[in-house]
């Protein structure tokens, strides 16, 4: 057989095929804009995603199914009639909704979110966008009005357009802070509090199963699943026990650990709950999610001003590591994600001087975000110990230096994927489910060894995220 993936994230879409022999093939891959129109606004325009998973599409050429991995908590309103958009993606890093959360707090929907969706009130979930939305789009509160309103994150939509199955996966569902945790449903109290008809939400279904089919210059195509981009490259690296955990470097960084059939809700240590995935005809499994928001974006952000000019510049470094000289880096450059949901913190440079290089701030940048890192892993530990290695994926998990200093400080044998689309593969892996296709299983990861202990330079770093949270009026 020949099954797809198509990875629709969020800087770009890219359309995979897994062969018979167990490889994953780029067949292609399409960047879309970025708007930021305000401070702390992102958006996509819907359209353009369409046609890239469309161009995509047509790209696999003959397969037998598809899966299509989403961004997450990244939302929009359309109508049920036209399917058009009627707003754009608010992506999961907008914060435009962080006055509004300090409202909702204070009216004490926090202790709601916690007890019902087992996470914090945050920006970066999608309630509070979508509550956004029917407040401040006229085409939105028209729609509504008129009962064609359709309310929902990007994976409903693109089902909606292409197959049109108005649906959402668990997982995807999970990461809206609508999703009652225990219950696996809308929850109607929640939905009241971000001011969220229920009745504009999708259905909830399984991550596999008939999503439909896509029509494309090579017949129908079944789509068989849908989920979380993070899910999705769990599942890619073969994490099924409990305690099994990756990382996924990209724009943020995202860490997942399988916590099988018990859902683990310890807001204390700042992690979140959520659906992994739900095979056809199975039960849910549940992990534990921590996010760094800023990883990937970091390097990008200091490639734009300068610092360094190639990737493969920076793998290695003639200079110690940039703590022993005292610089610290805090990547809160899009707020503090877990464990401490500081939307409001920004990123902070402690200890410059007069004698510090521009690869000495590179350098402080990617400890900072394996610091950050680490203090996911720690907290994930806490609550259920780690099983032995811990899988890497993305672009930073191909930095030698940056492989190596994650290993230090979390003081564990690091796997990096070798091949950097995990996502892809999970994607296409459980696309395989319906057709009970069990595809080659190929080995796809290195091993990095601790070669010295640096888990003193934590406390450290945890001293300098202390005043980076001081600067935010925290």
């Amino acid at each position: 057989m020949l099954i797809a993936g198509i990875d629709q994230g969020t800087t770009s879409t890219r359309a995979f095929v897994l062969n018979t022999d167990g490889q994953l093939e780029l067949r292609h891959s399409v960047e879309h804009r970025q708007f930021y129109p305000h401070d702390g606004w992102v958006e996509h325009d819907p359209e353009e995603l369409i046609r890239n998973i469309q161009a995509c599409a047509e790209a696999l050429g003959k397969v037998d199914g598809i899966g299509i991995d989403n961004q997450g908590e990244s939302c929009l309103a359309w109508d049920a009639v036209t399917k058009q958009a009627l707003s754009p993606v608010i992506v999961w890093q907008d914060n435009r909704t962080i006055s509004q959360i300090e409202i909702l707090k204070s009216n004490g929907l926090e202790i709601e979110t916690l007890s019902r969706a087992g996470l914090p009130l945050d920006p970066y979930f999608s309630a509070s966008k979508l509550g956004w939305i029917i407040e401040h789009v006229p085409a939105a509160k028209a729609a509504l009005a008129g009962g064609t309103l359709r309310l929902g994150t990007t994976d409903a939509f693109f089902l909606d357009r292409l197959t049109g199955r108005y649906v959402t996966d668990i997982s995807t569902a999970s990461r809206t802070s609508l999703l009652n945790i225990s219950q696996l449903d809308w929850d109607e109290t929640l939905c009241r509090g971000f001011g969220v008809p229920v009745e504009c939400l999708p259905k909830i279904v399984p991550t596999t199963g008939d999503f439909g089919t896509m029509e494309t210059a090579y017949g129908h195509i079944p789509v068989t699943a849908s989920v979380v981009d993070q899910q999705a490259a769990l599942y890619g690296f073969g994490c099924r026990e409990r305690g099994d955990t990756k990382i996924t470097f990209g724009t943020g960084a995202f860490a997942l650990m399988v916590t099988g059939s018990e859902i683990i809700n310890k807001p204390e240590l700042g992690l979140l709950p959520t659906v992994a995935w739900q095979l056809s005809g199975h039960d849910s499994v549940f992990a534990l999610d921590g996010g760094v928001f800023t990883a990937s974006a970091a390097l990008n952000w200091a490639k734009s001003l300068g610092l360094f000019n190639e990737f493969a510049e920076i793998n290695e470094f003639n200079s110690p590591p940039s703590i022993n000289s005292g610089l610290v880096f805090v990547p809160a450059l899009a707020g503090l994600g877990c464990p401490h949901w500081e939307p409001s913190a920004r990123g902070t440079w402690l200890g410059l001087s007069l004698e510090h290089t521009h690869q000495q701030l590179v350098q402080s940048i990617l400890e900072g975000v394996a610091f950050r890192s680490a203090e996911v892993i720690e907290a994930m530990h806490a609550c259920i110990p780690l099983n032995d290695a811990l899988f890497i994926d993305g672009g930073m998990s191909q930095n030698p230096y940056f492989v190596q200093w994650l290993a230090n400080i979390t003081a564990r044998e690091i796997r990096p994927a070798r091949m950097p689309e995990l996502t892809g593969l999970g994607v296409a892996h459980l696309a395989c489910d319906v057709f009970d296709y069990q595809p080659e299983s190929v080995s796809h990861f290195g091993s990095c060894a601790p070669d010295r202990d640096a888990r003193l330079a934590m406390e450290r770093f945890k001293k300098a995220v202390a005043i980076c949270q001081q600067w935010s009026g925290k």
